[in-house]
């Protein structure tokens, strides 16, 4: 392969501490393009159905993708692909910053690790090729103190780590993949996986160049690009507030859960404005920092606590963020929540999946199914920020009653039982996002057949209710949010073009603006691949096609794929009050579209359509 792609692939078997390369097939690009893509198909083939996701045979995969790395904005992205100790069923978790580029500047397109190693390691990949290391002195430091001591090692500022924190040393259910400071793999529990491999870090430092196929052709189209987010009023908002911004945009119209999802408001609005993207720029926020590899959107914050208890300089808190440590535990005090959310960086821990726990817990408690004898003491009231803080520590640390809540809220109420299993919000294993269906319709169907469970990046079909259209692939008007038909469709195409979006390895903000065509001519300007509209759509769906078949080898089907009953429960208050969505209607719509039949599973059919007639004689369809 040459243009885009490396043309390499490395397998670490960590149980010898062998290495092998494999040369980046011509075929799996053209089908799969990069990254996500490549992930499921190889998670699929060399994953059995019941294997152990913290056991040696289970894969963890870091892959880029053939856009990673180019002239083209948002193109710093990687994703980590592996089967889930949270949902058990396949997971790719995507991250930015600057690792992935590093990576590729290595000679490498992805990592595949392999077995388990006696003892801690992390890899090298650097002038010599790569390396398997002793981390024996690194295990016990947190993901900070892991990156800054492995990019002093090798000396050159440029250097880039991507690690575990002690939630993964612990493998705890919840644990991410941290790299370039507070960038994370965040869902699903890679970070886990990572830990029962004794990996604590991959080092990289490389010096290849990363060539498209055209790049006069392809600077010309970043032009574009990039003036398009100058002008768009949009994007504007993002840079100047971060996504802390879909805090003061979304309370008002009930996107913002309070309260364990109970509530639509709090305090007449005031609760939100006191943690939103407007409130950090007028107090904590730093300009200009952070940002991700050749991003014009710079939507990442960097923040300055000056004094008190909280004080520090680093990232700061994004909106999953502030919404599953602030809206969701009644916290309205900033700082916090910052400090909180650098507490879960450090440790390498999920910030959704750790809030939502907390929030299940914090209601347990209320109702009588948690004690202070069951908590340790600790008084797990609404707004009790003292208690968050200590219960975070124990989270990450995997001790005493965090040790509990780092199992994440499913497992933790099944635990504990006494009907806390209706307060846990999660849909497969994994705790549902910050933004409510009970305000976007397309989520309940979104979230209840997502591909990792509930999720609202590897989909966003909210967007299509925000406004965006997508004539291409049959989105040709914008949704009222809360219409009752076509929500089958905004999720299908939503799930379908987030999987390109992840396998180009493109941010999923820029993904938004780029209709099919687009992204079919970016890959042949990057990578030299032949796509339109119609092979781009379908290659998304063969993506898709192939994680629901990893799931339904799993004995996933149309009997998994709920909500909460919470989430189709209308709120008595806020912007979304009285609404519910009809999800069985919307599983009706959305079932035809994919070629699924009555219980979810792929039809022979469609599987043959989009070249998966082997996944259908596996599944015996």
């Amino acid at each position: 392969m040459g243009f885009g792609y490396m043309g390499k692939v490395l397998r670490v078997n960590l149980a010898d501490g062998s290495f092998s390369e494999q040369d980046v097939d011509p075929g799996m690009a053209q089908n799969y393009i990069g990254g996500a893509g490549f992930i499921s198909r190889t998670l699929y083939d060399e994953v059995p159905a019941k294997t152990d996701p913290l056991g040696p045979e289970n894969r963890l995969i870091f892959m880029t993708g053939p856009v990673t790395g180019t002239r083209f904005p948002t193109s710093g992205r990687f994703t980590v692909g592996t089967k889930s100790p949270l949902t058990g069923i396949m997971v790719t978790s995507t991250s930015s910053g600057f690792w992935g580029v590093e990576l590729k500047k290595t000679g490498f397109d992805g990592i595949i690790f392999e077995g388990r190693s006696e003892k801690p390691v992390y890899l090298e990949i650097a002038g010599e090729g790569p390396k398997l290391k002793d981390a024996s002195d690194l295990w016990g430091k947190d993901a900070y103190e892991t990156q800054t001591v492995l990019k002093e090692r090798l000396g050159k500022k440029r250097a880039r780590v991507a690690c575990i924190g002690s939630a993964g040393e612990k493998q705890l259910p919840i644990a991410c993949v941290m790299n370039d400071d507070g960038r994370a793999a965040g869902r699903g529990g890679v970070g886990a996986v990572m830990g029962s491999k004794n990996r604590k870090a991959i080092a990289c430092l490389g010096t290849q160049k990363i060539e498209g196929a055209a790049d006069e052709w392809l600077l010309a189209m970043v032009k574009e690009i990039n003036k398009a987010v100058a002008e768009d009023p949009f994007a504007g908002f993002f840079t100047k507030w971060g996504t802390a911004f879909s805090m003061d945009m979304g309370w008002a119209a009930g996107d913002v859960p309070v309260k364990n999802w109970r509530q639509g408001t709090w305090n007449g609005g005031e609760g939100f404005t006191k943690i939103g993207g407007a409130r950090m720029a007028d107090t904590i926020l730093k300009p200009h920092g952070g940002a991700c590899y050749n991003c014009p959107i710079r939507c990442a914050r960097w923040v300055e606590i000056k004094e008190g208890r909280f004080s520090y300089e680093g990232p700061g808190p994004e909106y999953e963020t502030l919404g599953a440590f602030g809206s969701m535990l009644l916290i309205d005090d900033l700082e916090a929540i910052s400090w909180i959310g650098e507490m879960c960086n450090k440790a390498g821990m999920d910030t959704i999946s750790a809030g939502c726990t907390i929030a299940w817990a914090m209601e347990a408690y209320e109702k009588g199914a948690l004690t202070k004898a069951d908590t340790g003491g600790i008084e797990l009231n609404w707004g009790n920020v003292d208690a968050v803080l200590e219960v975070v520590d124990l989270m990450g640390k995997g001790e005493g009653f965090g040790a509990l809540l780092a199992q994440g809220s499913r497992a933790a109420s099944r635990k504990v039982g006494k009907g806390s299993e209706e307060y846990a919000i999660q849909v497969k294993g994994l705790e549902v996002p910050m933004h409510d269906p009970r305000c976007y319709f397309s989520l309940a169907v979104n979230y209840a057949t997502g591909m990792r469970g509930a999720c609202h990046v590897q989909g966003g079909s909210y967007v299509v209710e925000m406004a965006l259209i997508n004539p291409e692939a049959g989105l040709t008007y914008k949704q009222g949010r809360h219409d009752k038909r076509n929500k089958g469709l905004a999720a299908k195409v939503s799930q379908d073009m987030a999987n390109v979006v992840n396998s180009l390895a493109i941010c999923m903000f820029a993904g938004m603006a780029l209709p099919p065509s687009a992204m079919g001519m970016l890959l042949g300007l990057t990578a030299g691949l032949g796509h339109n509209a119609q092979t781009i759509l379908q290659t998304g769906e063969r993506i898709t096609n192939i994680q629901r078949a990893f799931a339904v080898r799993e004995g996933i089907s149309r009997k998994d794929d709920v909500l909460p009953k919470r989430l189709i429960t209308p709120l008595p208050d806020g912007g979304a009050a009285g609404k519910a969505a009809d999800l069985e209607y919307q599983l009706g719509e959305y079932y035809p579209l994919r070629g699924w039949d009555e219980n979810g599973i792929p039809t022979r059919e469609r599987l043959a359509i989009l070249g998966l007639a082997d996944i259908a004689d596996d599944l015996g369809v």
